[in-house]
């Protein structure tokens, strides 16, 4: 009988700290991230979106070190005002050309889960925030990147969404092949029963 291989890592940090030169942002954070779903759950205030792109790259540590061997990388900003006069399809598609493991059914299956296909040929300056995250929703979960970074996604998203997305993550945390990392304020109600890979407490 052969072992199986270990799952993969990502990202791992030994007493990662980050510090603005006149405020400490957080400190002394250690973890591992590989396939499956984690969360950063923290407070206002606390350094979740720093953590993110510490996480994406964007940033350097001030303290502590944070390997990262990430194979591909999705962190885009459901908010970007360049964005607003592309069509929602038209930013899908600019998504799409940048992640060769994008999966097209996929894709059609996460559009209309969230109702999306009335939606696919309005300006996203046109769309309701719920709406246009949901845009950025069906990319982070089409895209098959290896790390997929999402801030607060459940925000403003009504309830029949926000239970299809619950979905999505739970059998997104049976992956061994993606990392998907949630910040949020506290667990969501529609992941109180997922399997979690890490979970990360910044603290109220």
């Amino acid at each position: 009988m052969s072992a199986s291989s270990p799952s993969p890592v990502w990202l791992r940090a030994d007493a990662l700290g980050y510090s603005y030169p006149d405020q400490p942002v957080f400190q002394g954070l250690s973890f591992a991230i590989g396939p499956g779903l984690s969360v950063i759950l923290g407070g206002d205030g606390r350094g979740k979106t720093t953590l993110l792109r510490l996480m994406a790259g964007e940033l350097a540590a001030t303290a502590g070190v944070l390997e990262r061997k990430v194979p591909s990388l999705f962190a885009a900003n459901p908010r970007d005002p360049a964005d607003d006069p592309l069509t929602a399809r038209q930013w899908l598609a600019r998504r799409r050309a940048e992640h060769p493991g994008w999966d097209a059914s996929h894709e059609q299956r996460l559009a209309r889960g969230f109702a999306l296909e009335a939606q696919l040929d309005k300006g996203l300056f046109m769309l309701s925030t719920g709406t246009r995250r949901k845009v950025w929703l069906t990319a982070a979960l089409a895209c098959g990147a290896a790390l997929v970074l999402l801030e607060t996604p459940f925000t403003a998203l009504d309830l029949p969404s926000r239970r299809f997305l619950g979905g999505m993550f739970r059998d997104a945390a049976g992956s061994s092949t993606q990392a998907l990392v949630l910040a949020d304020h506290a667990l969501p109600d529609e992941l109180a029963d997922a399997p979690l890979a890490a979970r990360i407490e910044l603290g109220d």
